[in-house]
């Protein structure tokens, strides 16, 4: 389920039927809570935070969750520096909630299988992850200014994709966003652009590849439709056909989408 994600803020939930995780933590506790209650998931079976970098909407809830809900917060050594560093940081993260984690070092927490991985963006460091859980693999890329070598080999080992498409080109070089702002966002180290996603999910998309999530929609530069057209066309083109070979949806920017349930 995604409780989130957008600029606003962003977080994810995956678990299995006793318990689960959360992939960043933009979103307020209690509107975590109500959300996950309303699916039947108690905040107490939440084993862990995992988080993909150190920009506001990702971590302006980790404080509340690693502190006054005694949830581990596992990340980088360097995002964790970033996170303490953080002007949205009122409450700070203790030794006890702190976990670190290395970048392709894969380690199990239950029944979850967890890897982060490089992706360039402009955070004090940057993570994509991984989990597997039984035959499932879920790859997350929130927050990427391209698909890199590393990026590229998550990707295409996910049953279940979760990618970022932020900003429709066109849209974003004719908005009232100021110049630096749109170098930014188009850079190497910004977001990737509905076009950019399309061309990649094209060129590599598996018969292993079930869904496709995209996350991440600018408000301003974007639309769910315009972002899940891009892709479709381009799939197309390769013969790929959504609906039938691969599921596709562009996830809401600040309300969650339903509980997909996978047996």
């Amino acid at each position: 389920m995604s409780i989130a994600s957008g600029s606003s803020g962003n977080c994810y939930y995956v678990g299995t039927e006793e318990y689960g995780i959360l992939i960043d933590a933009g979103v307020a506790v209690r509107t975590v809570k109500k959300v996950l209650k309303e699916s039947g998931i108690g905040l107490e079976s939440i084993r862990a935070v995992f988080v993909t970098h150190d920009h506001a909407d990702h971590i302006k809830a980790v404080g509340g969750f690693g502190e006054k809900q005694n949830i581990p917060i596992y990340t980088t050594a360097r995002i964790h520096e970033g996170i303490s560093k953080s002007y949205c940081m009122t409450e700070k993260l203790s030794p006890i909630s702190t976990r670190y984690i290395e970048k392709q070092q894969p380690i199990q927490l239950e029944d979850f299988r967890i890897e982060a991985f490089e992706v360039p963006h402009d955070g004090t460091d940057n993570v994509g992850y991984c989990l597997q859980i039984g035959d499932k693999t879920f790859s997350f890329l929130t927050d990427l200014g391209e698909i890199t070598p590393v990026a590229a080999e998550y990707i295409r080992k996910a049953n279940y994709l979760i990618l970022e498409a932020n900003y429709d080109t066109e849209m974003l070089r004719m908005g009232t966003y100021p110049p630096y702002l749109k170098e930014r966002i188009a850079s190497r180290t910004g977001h990737m652009s509905n076009m950019a996603t399309a061309e990649f999910l094209a060129e590599n998309i598996t018969p292993d590849l079930k869904h496709i999530w995209l996350c991440h929609l600018s408000k301003d530069n974007n639309h769910p439709e315009l972002a899940c057209k891009t892709v479709e066309l381009k799939l197309r083109e390769k013969g790929v056909i959504v609906g039938k070979d691969v599921q596709l949806c562009a996830l809401k920017r600040t309300t969650p989408s339903e509980l997909y349930v996978f047996e």
